[in-house]
């Protein structure tokens, strides 16, 4: 059964006829969407067409648009906890993790020896391939997250993980050679047959008996 009950309009109240019948049926037409909302706001879940506008909305400031979707994703999805933690370690590891980097962060004082006050050593790792243009792009993000008089010494460096395995093996084994018959001051050529063979035979002879 459909729903006729009247619905809130913010139609005049001099509205006419055609007004409010166009009013209730572009209502109608409008409950009829399903609301975007809350996947549309969530980086993992909005469609790919919008995650440049969802990162806009989140102040996200170095994007590429030939970055792959994964990227895309988890730049969107740290930039909000990047922005409210500028100038702390964590900050510096988000901007690192948006390139699906691995970042190790250390600050002056956990340096050795210490480095020099308000400065970080960030050093990331990374298993994809590396361009100057994945270097820069990480300068600008490390310079959006870190704070105005930190100083920063970054170094990349490539990793490889996978199984090692050591393997031996031995082989044990007993090498027997027979060699030709060789007689001194006998020369021979051609193929060379030896044999041996016994053969016995036993006779026996029975005469007709005599009278």
């Amino acid at each position: 059964m459909s729903d006729h009950r009247p619905r809130p309009s913010l139609l005049p109240a001099n509205s006419s006829a055609l007004e409010r019948a166009l009013d209730i049926g572009f209502g109608r037409l409008l409950e009829r969407i399903q609301p975007p909302f809350p996947q549309l706001m969530n980086p993992a879940e909005t469609p790919m067409a919008f995650l440049p506008y969802l990162g806009a909305d989140r102040g996200v400031s170095e994007w590429s648009s030939e970055a792959p979707e994964a990227e895309k994703r988890l730049t969107v999805e740290l930039a909000w906890p990047t922005a409210r933690q500028a100038g702390t370690r964590k900050a510096l590891e988000n901007a690192a993790k948006g390139l699906r980097l691995q970042p190790d962060v250390r600050a002056w004082y956990e340096q050795t020896p210490p480095g020099a006050p308000y400065s970080f050593s960030v050093r990331a790792f990374t298993e994809q391939p590396y361009s100057e243009e994945i270097d820069a792009r990480l300068d600008r993000r490390l310079a959006d997250a870190k704070g105005e008089r930190d100083t920063l010494k970054v170094s990349v460096g490539l990793s490889a993980f996978g199984n090692h395995v050591i393997g031996a093996a031995t082989l044990c084994g007993e090498l027997t050679t027979v060699y030709p018959i060789f007689i001194e001051g006998l020369e021979a050529s051609g193929q060379a047959f030896m044999a041996a063979g016994l053969y016995t035979v036993e006779t026996s002879t029975i005469y007709p008996q005599g009278s």
